[in-house]
């Protein structure tokens, strides 16, 4: 039986420390600085209001302290020195406060505490001339005297290493997935007692314990055919009169750490229910090629070889698996990349660089240009492996016009197309053996 949550991130935490210290002196070192001031962000002001959009801290900030309401705070990192967080502690009675952190993490931090960003400066070393600055380009921050203001080699060696996810943080994407399981499976339950979209999301919130803009992105909820519209935006907040599918990709943070789920649900047991269960056994048939040294590149043209099958199989083409594939038809039905990294970002950073120094990256095969990840994966690598099947009408009017139209069985893609689409979507730890499906261990758990 696994230790209870916060013993797992007490026990793991100092380790994740020690490697973000290592990891950045490295980086400090190579590109010439002495230190390191990483800023969590400012409030962003609405255009001619005042008041703000919602805070999200940034992610080199997080990767630290796991402090989501904390604007215009500090962490000042010097190899060989206890790092420095300066809470910004403004006295405010419009808003509450940040309380100065305790528990596992805060224990190994110098907290300091100041009313307003440009006290801290009182709290910094007197000569900043060698150090590097990761922020927001703050007004007061020119006569601190920093050396540099987001300096791109530097950033790019820690972009660079944050794929490599340590224990810690697998802990931390371990319980973001729990928590997204709870939600996708009360969103499940509302989908079936017809729930509307916007009743389905909130049922998703209320499973997962957080708000809307706790949440790593906007939950996609997609009835019937707008399940083909990849980034749906919409709630609709009445049902609709028939209802075919549903599309949802939704995911939870925990300790700033994302998790990124999607799954469709067939109404009936009909025809999309099969092709639903299809998608579902090539998700699970590529998640067991993923291992360490495996080009992301190559897993994702491997599931274009596998979709092409699929289509042949499924009667939605009329020719065989290689010419479906070498004339393009698996991208009229899955036009996205196969996966991203996760962690701190959704899309995590350092998916294509082809080295800490950089500034090359890793290009994408040039029929995919919206493919987000390039490397070759290594063991700690979170990726998600969301493979997907739409009837999206621009791209399918698009083969009528340009001589594929006699590969494509019409009369079955009208059949289907009012239930828009199919996305199966898991979170995966490589490890050096394989993977670790986070997200099927998290529903397995749930019963």
């Amino acid at each position: 039986m696994p230790a209870p949550l916060n013993a797992q991130l007490a026990n793991t935490y100092p380790l994740h420390l020690a490697t973000l210290a290592e990891r950045t002196t490295r980086a400090l070192e190579a590109t010439g600085f002495d230190a390191l001031l990483l800023h969590s962000g400012s409030r962003l002001m609405v255009f001619e209001d005042d008041r703000t959009y919602p805070f999200i801290a940034h992610a080199p900030f997080r990767a630290w302290a796991p402090l989501n309401d904390a604007p215009d705070s500090f962490i000042y990192v010097a190899p060989g020195q206890r790092p420095r967080l300066i809470l910004h502690q403004p006295r405010d009675y419009w808003h509450q406060p940040p309380a100065v952190p305790s528990g596992y993490w805060a224990e190994h931090f110098d907290i300091r505490t100041v009313p307003e960003p440009s006290a801290a400066r009182a709290q910094l070393p007197q000569n900043l001339s060698d150090t590097a600055y990761i922020g927001d380009p703050l007004p007061e921050l020119e006569p601190w005297g920093v050396r540099a203001v987001n300096p791109a080699a530097l950033m790019r060696r820690l972009d660079y290493a944050r794929a490599q996810k340590t224990a810690y943080e697998i802990v931390c994407l371990r319980e973001a997935n729990r928590t997204g399981v709870a939600g996708h499976r009360a969103a499940r339950e509302a989908f079936y007692a017809d729930a509307s979209e916007f009743e389905i999301e909130l049922a998703f919130l209320r499973a997962s314990g957080l708000r809307e803009q706790e949440l790593p992105y906007n939950p996609i909820v997609a009835l019937n055919a707008a399940a083909a519209v990849l980034h749906y935006q919409l709630l609709g907040r009445s049902p609709p009169p028939e209802r075919h599918s549903m599309l949802i990709d939704a995911g939870t943070e925990f300790a700033g750490y994302a998790s990124d789920i999607t799954r469709t649900y067939a109404r009936q047991a009909d025809d999309f229910a099969a092709l639903i269960e299809a998608m579902d056994r090539l998700q699970q048939r590529l998640a067991h090629e993923v291992r360490p040294g495996l080009d992301w590149r190559a897993l994702h043209l491997r599931c274009h070889e596998l979709l092409a099958t699929l289509l042949h199989e499924a009667d939605l083409v009329r020719c065989p698996p290689e010419e479906a594939l070498a004339r393009g038809l698996t991208r009229l039905f899955l036009p996205h990349g196969l996966g991203h990294l996760l962690g701190l970002e959704v899309h995590d950073v350092g998916a294509r660089l082809a080295s800490p120094e950089g500034p090359e990256e890793i290009p994408r095969p040039h029929a995919d240009p919206a493919l987000r990840l390039t490397r070759v994966l290594e063991p700690g690598f979170v990726v998600t492996l969301e493979p997907g099947l739409y009837f999206i009408d621009s791209l399918l009017e698009g083969a009528r016009a340009d001589g594929r139209a006699g590969l494509l069985n019409w009369t079955r893609i009208g059949e289907l197309a009012r239930c828009g689409g199919i996305r199966i979507e898991d979170d995966l730890v490589v490890t050096p053996a394989g993977c670790e499906n986070l997200t099927r261990e998290a529903f397995q758990s749930a019963g």
